[in-house]
């Protein structure tokens, strides 16, 4: 099977379509203010309308309600609903009521990390494992931060996965290689500046994806 990537964080014209381009099999618009990714209801029809039907749409959520969600999906046109900081009980309420797919964010650290995937078995349809993020940051993700790849050698996966965090052009043949991922999910490390995507490093990073 071959490796897929999913851009994250997108917010140009440009830069979608450096995405497209490429080859990515999904791409991320992020919903959340804090965030330099964060996009408007606007921004994200606007690209959604510019994206070809066989690119998959994904929305980004940390702990949204469901004002937030409904407008996303009809303003960005989303296939499928990324949760981060949600439980199964309000993953699977989210999955049932938009009757989208949905990706849940496990953040890692350690071996022990990897078991709350366990409890999304039923409540979310992928688990997209990212690196845990420090205690006082006020983001969960696009930090730019790995993990130890190695500890998912041998995990029993409760549902399809992706793995995320830290990865760039120059990494992610190792972490294929290291973590047996079949997608994958960069957002920082195909940056110039926080928030900045690159079409080059957009370009770099999709064809290495490809070679794999």
């Amino acid at each position: 099977m071959p490796v897929t990537a999913k851009i994250c964080g997108l917010s140009t014209a440009a830069t979608l379509d450096a995405a497209v381009a490429g080859g990515a099999s999904h791409i991320g618009f992020v919903f959340f203010p804090p965030s330099p990714r964060h996009v408007t209801f606007d921004q994200s029809a606007a690209l959604a309308a510019q994206a070809p039907g066989y690119v998959e749409r994904v929305g980004v959520f940390v702990d949204p309600e469901d004002a937030l969600l409904d407008q996303a999906i009809r303003s960005a046109r989303l296939d499928a609903i990324q949760l981060h900081r949600a439980t199964p009980e309000r993953a699977a309420e989210i999955g049932t009521r938009t009757r989208l797919p949905v990706w849940i964010a496990v953040a890692v650290k350690t071996r022990a990390d990897l078991d709350a995937a366990h409890a999304f078995r039923g409540a979310a349809q992928r688990i997209l494992y990212d690196a845990k993020t420090p205690e006082d940051a006020k983001l969960p993700g696009g930090m730019g931060l790995r993990f130890d790849w190695t500890l998912l050698r041998g995990f029993d996966h409760p549902l399809p996965w992706a793995l995320s965090g830290g990865l760039d052009a120059d990494n992610v043949s190792e972490a294929v290689a290291t973590s047996g991922a079949r997608l994958v999910d960069v957002s920082s490390g195909v940056e110039s500046a926080p928030g900045v995507k690159d079409k080059a490093r957009i370009a770099a990073f999709l064809k290495t994806v490809a070679t794999l």
